[in-house]
């Protein structure tokens, strides 16, 4: 039927114009947003709602399986690798001994952000968030404001969004013909972005809990754990670079990490609710009928940053690639960081909060978090007033880049 409220075609019905799964998906994330000690339950039945409405209009979802099944396997790999990871590097009592070499007063979470921040650009944002996470835990003596866990989760994506080695999105640039130099401009409304909400979340943990200086006695580092740790990341970086699945760089780094310590294996129960969270919500973003992006240009950039907050920024950053036209220094830095302001908005804020589950909560997050909105559109503007939006087009098979010659933006 034309003209009326609603109506049918071959993908399906729709409301209002837009296809109905889109409602199915929203009515999810309400959900997970409100009842959040339910949230794993309501992802898993919305992922089902999805799947069954799709199946009923000829959804072909082994095809779609096959397509997706890379990136749904890499991240369960990493978010359950790295929560080893972290076991090992607590165990290595490094964190231990920080106290006694960060500032004890808001300076210290201040410049524990920033060695979040720094790990991320070399390393995987989960893997940081995780590493700034158990460092957390023990100077602040378990007593992490759910503010500074947002603020964790905000400077690991932050500092991956500048490198073509610290993101899955941006990687995925990288490998689709984007130079490096173009996703680098990222790095500057990253640091502006930092130090806006930076200072604010550490004079909030510090009230809530300061750096605990006089720290327990008696611990020497386990530089055999800190090899491991060190094995894993180094893995994780090699096996992104050469097989585009750093997953399995983890792994064959914690299964020889463990004939030499003994690995928790227990903490994989609860990595596992977590990821199974995470992946529910990705598989039904994946299925949704997104097949085009509003036409380049900075406004739809800066949108995609708050969209990347509840929607999968993997598919996001796979259709922006398709469109071509943008500047992709800027969406790096919107797809990266945007995904910050909620914490399932982002692997890393998924995985932070499987080992603090009290972050699990988007009312809490946004409430003691809420700098972190502000300092994403503070950090945009700083990119456009200080160099402008300039599109890149480029071929897509090995030809040589070319920028599209357009006035800076003002």
């Amino acid at each position: 039927m034309t003209g009326t409220l609603a109506s049918v075609t071959a993908a399906g019905p729709s409301l209002f114009a837009i296809p109905l799964e889109f409602f199915f998906f929203g009515v999810t994330l309400v959900g997970v947003a409100l009842f959040h000690k339910q949230a794993l339950s309501i992802a898993v039945g919305g992922l089902a709602a999805v799947l069954i409405y799709k199946l009923v209009f000829g959804f072909h979802i082994v095809h779609h399986l096959g397509e997706e099944w890379r990136i749904l396997t890499n991240l369960l790999g990493l978010l359950l690798g790295f929560a080893l990871l972290a076991n090992h590097f607590e165990e290595s009592h490094i964190p231990r001994v920080l106290p006694a070499i960060l500032p004890d007063d808001w300076k210290g979470g201040l410049m524990l952000l920033a060695i979040v921040f720094v790990l991320s650009t070399f390393l995987d944002n989960i893997a940081a968030a995780m590493i700034g996470g158990t460092i957390a835990r023990t100077v602040f003596r378990g007593k992490v404001h759910v503010g500074f866990l947002a603020a964790i989760v905000a400077a690991s994506n932050a500092g991956g969004a500048g490198s073509v080695v610290g993101d899955t999105t941006t990687t995925m640039m990288w490998i689709d013909g984007v130079s490096a130099l173009w996703v680098l401009k990222a790095g500057l409304g990253a640091v502006v972005a930092l130090l806006c909400f930076g200072g604010i979340a550490a004079l909030q943990q510090h009230k809530h809990q300061p750096i605990v200086k006089d720290s327990e006695g008696g611990f020497r580092i386990d530089w055999v754990r800190v090899l491991i740790v060190l094995v894993i990341l180094g893995g994780t970086i090699a096996t992104n670079i050469l097989l585009d699945f750093p997953a399995v760089g983890v792994w064959i780094a914690i299964l020889l990490g463990a004939f030499l310590r003994k690995t928790a294996w227990r903490e994989l129960p609860g990595a596992l609710k977590g990821s199974c969270f995470l992946l529910s919500l990705v598989l039904s973003a994946s299925m949704m009928p997104v097949d085009r992006l509003p036409p380049a240009s900075w406004q739809t950039a800066l949108g995609l940053g708050f969209v990347s907050s509840v929607f999968d920024n993997i598919p996001l950053t796979k259709l922006a690639l398709e469109q071509q036209g943008y500047d992709w220094g800027f969406l790096a830095y919107a797809v990266g960081f945007g995904g910050s302001m909620i914490w399932f908005g982002s692997s890393a804020g998924v995985a932070i909060t499987i080992a603090f589950p009290e972050g699990r909560s988007v009312g809490r997050w946004l409430k003691h978090g809420w700098y972190i909105v502000p300092a994403y559109v503070i950090g945009f503007f700083a990119m456009l007033l200080l160099v402008g939006w300039h599109p890149q087009n480029y071929p897509r098979k090995g030809k040589r880049a070319v920028e599209t010659t357009v006035a800076p933006a003002r």
